[in-house]
């Protein structure tokens, strides 16, 4: 068994060195090995020793070991992911489902460039309006475009009412009685109140005073350890001036300098070509950031950020990883549609604008947002069969307010509403624009904390029981909407644990 043992670490550890050798950072990591071999602190005589005493006092093995923690995190996520095909997979109608999604995305996309006669691959800009461009990448709220004729590809209630249209097998009469609309048909496991209650454990412990937990997480950030920062985030109570620190440590998007290039030669890419998707992200953030209260002060950031992720190729390379090969975005000759391989659609740039507290420089911004994009977002925009996919989270909010809040439940059965109906945006942009910007950055922290989305089920449920009362006394969907449109007075944490801490 120990010899089992021995060549499973073994493998392990030839794999994650092969990884690391085909990452940009590794000749940066290895010419700093080399200057440390070859400077007075290490003796030849005893170069096994010595050098990792060398390195150890530099601090890079803290960097070593958050390159490994990143890599193994991400091995395990693709683990996890199902890629089951068969004709006999109870789950294989979804799979199919979210390629038909993906599909009809693309088509409307390039129907839309048709329809407005303009090349869905883009177009060189011309010399004017790229002088323009970068005069006013500064401020693009005053870069002028014409949108009249652009609207947004989908919005939340399209890919909703693609979820509700699921059909499964059908494995035994009984399931014919079944409402139609709920996903109860659907096999994938989801957490009970008391799983979660697990998993969210840390939430329940004694807090400790502010004074003292603001100076741990100082402490947690000088150490610059990932799994150690992740852990600090579990108490939902991040000091606002370590957060933004905290969560690149999480994500693993500290800025290096091959990532400084990188935004340059995407904002470089921006200037020079002219994209559909360029129109549909100043769209976008027109019909959202800019009319919202709380975001519309970063309307220029915002445009450099989203107009630089659809020109990001590495993103959908990032994310091949965690997709099936059928579902993963494609570029280039399959899909000649953004580079990034992703479609924008309605409110997309509000996964970006609560980055926008945390972090001064649009570099900084963009790499975490991106590396949040890539691990959480993308599964809340796509029809999956991850255990925190958008499939998976309605399932588990359904489990949730039908077993904890039946009251409730009849009632939308009465009126003949699909719960789903009264959360599902919520649960799409993970509360982005409906929370205020603080309690928002606070349900995040959690996420990233608990590397966990279910977190937004249970927030949608613990939300519906606190505006019970009203609810109960409303019988249009309308007016359940209205009763729930205002989440200004929320206050996430306490909430949570509430709903942690019920029976």
């Amino acid at each position: 068994m120990e010899e089992l043992k021995d060549a499973s670490i073994h493998h392990t550890a030839l794999k994650l060195s092969s990884d690391i050798k085909t990452m940009k950072i590794y000749d940066n990591l290895y010419k700093m090995v080399q200057k440390l071999a070859c400077s007075p602190d290490v003796d030849k005589n005893d170069m096994k020793t010595t050098l990792e005493v060398a390195i150890k006092s530099t601090g890079l093995d803290t960097e070593i070991r958050n390159l490994i923690y990143h890599l193994i995190r991400n091995s395990i996520r693709a683990d996890v992911r199902s890629t089951a095909s068969s004709s006999h997979d109870p789950l294989n109608y979804l799979r199919r489902a979210g390629i038909q999604w993906e599909r009809r995305v693309k088509r409307s996309l390039t129907a839309m460039c048709a329809e407005l006669k303009v090349p869905l691959q883009g177009q060189t800009r011309i010399h004017t309006d790229r002088e323009e461009l970068a005069t006013k990448w500064e401020e693009l709220s005053n870069y002028q475009v014409d949108l009249s004729n652009y609207r947004p590809v989908y919005a939340p209630k399209d890919l909703l009412e693609v979820l509700l249209s699921l059909k499964g097998p059908t494995k035994h009469e009984e399931d014919e009685f079944l409402p139609r609309w709920e996903f109860s048909h659907i096999a994938l496991p989801v957490k009970n109140l008391f799983e979660l209650r697990v998993h969210f454990g840390d939430l329940l412990r004694h807090d400790v005073g502010v004074t003292e937990w603001t100076a741990q997480c100082h402490k947690v950030l000088a150490l610059r350890h990932a799994p150690v920062c992740q852990q600090i985030l579990r108490k939902g109570c991040t000091p606002a001036p370590v957060r933004g620190q905290l969560w690149a440590y999480v994500l693993g998007s500290h800025i290096e300098a091959h990532q400084q290039e990188h935004w340059e030669s995407l904002k470089s890419n921006v200037l020079i070509t002219d994209l559909i998707v360029d129109k549909l992200v100043f769209k976008d953030v027109q019909l959202t950031a800019t009319n919202d209260d709380q975001y519309f002060v970063f309307e220029d950031v915002l445009y450099q950020v989203m107009l630089c992720f659809s020109r990001d190729t590495e993103i959908s390379q990032l994310l091949s990883a965690d997709t099936s090969p059928a579902n993963a975005p494609k570029a280039g000759k399959q899909f000649e549609g953004p580079p990034c391989g992703i479609v924008p659609h309605h409110g997309i740039c509000m996964f970006a604008a609560p980055f926008c507290y945390l972090y001064d420089s649009p570099v900084k911004l963009y790499f975490t947002f991106r590396a949040f994009y890539v691990r959480y977002c993308h599964r809340l925009t796509t029809i999956n069969t991850h255990p925190q996919g958008i499939v998976s989270l309605c399932l588990l909010y359904e489990k949730l307010l039908q077993t904890h809040e039946p009251q409730l439940w009849s009632h939308f059965r009465e009126l003949q509403i699909q719960p789903i109906r009264v959360v599902f945006k919520w649960l799409m942009r993970a509360f982005s624009g409906h929370l205020p910007p603080q309690q928002l950055l606070i349900l995040w922290d959690l996420v990233l904390g608990f590397d966990s989305l279910e977190i937004l089920s249970l927030l949608a449920v613990i939300i519906l029981s606190f505006r019970k009362e009203s609810l109960m006394q409303v019988s249009y969907i309308e007016n359940i909407e209205a009763v729930l449109a205002d989440l200004s007075s929320i206050k996430v944490l306490p909430l949570i644990q509430l709903a942690l801490s019920r029976d």
